[in-house]
């Protein structure tokens, strides 16, 4: 049996709406809807979600703890959100918020507009800093990614976009002989 499928999902404090295999979540960080395989068996009682499988095929086993991540996602998203931040390194880089747009300034000789989704929020705490916030984990990830993906972090300075957490592994340059 599937350690993370057999977990019981807490849906307190959120609004949840099951029609079929389609759940719609509702919380006070947005509102997020998705449609699950029909093979999963999808229960609510007395504030708890429960995934079941019919059988354990090798299918139904790989789907089962997907759809109870997928939806625990959904209920966390909407009840706390999720964040991902970037740091910018090198002399120059900078990013700036033009209304809701980003501009990014990367060693180009162009800066980089690049325009969010709806349903993601960035911040700029600093010059050197990006946080991007949304309900949905997916887009969030999506968003950070394609942000990261116009200047990638090089391994001799570590000059690019990086996340906050992410350790660039640096390699020796040219030695004088």
């Amino acid at each position: 049996m599937s350690r993370v499928g057999k977990k019981p999902i807490d849906v307190k404090g959120v609004e949840l709406t099951q029609t079929g295999n389609t759940i719609k979540v509702k919380g006070k960080f947005g509102e997020l809807e998705k449609s699950f395989h029909p093979n999963m068996s999808i229960k609510v009682d007395n504030g708890e979600l429960v995934v079941e499988r019919p059988n354990d095929q090798r299918e139904n086993r790989a789907l089962h703890g997907l759809t109870r991540a997928l939806i625990n996602n959904m209920v966390q998203g909407v009840s706390t959100g999720f964040s991902k931040t970037l740091d910018i390194v090198g002399v120059g880089y900078k990013a700036e918020l033009k209304g809701k747009n980003l501009l990014l300034i990367i060693g180009y000789s162009h800066p980089i507009y690049f325009i969010p989704p709806d349903e993601i929020k960035l911040e700029i705490p600093t010059p050197t800093r990006i946080v991007i916030s949304g309900c949905d984990k997916e887009l969030v990830g999506q968003v950070a990614a394609k942000i990261r993906s116009f200047r990638k972090p090089e391994p001799y300075k570590g000059k690019g976009i990086k996340y906050s957490d992410e350790i660039i592994i640096r390699k020796a340059g040219k030695t004088a002989g």
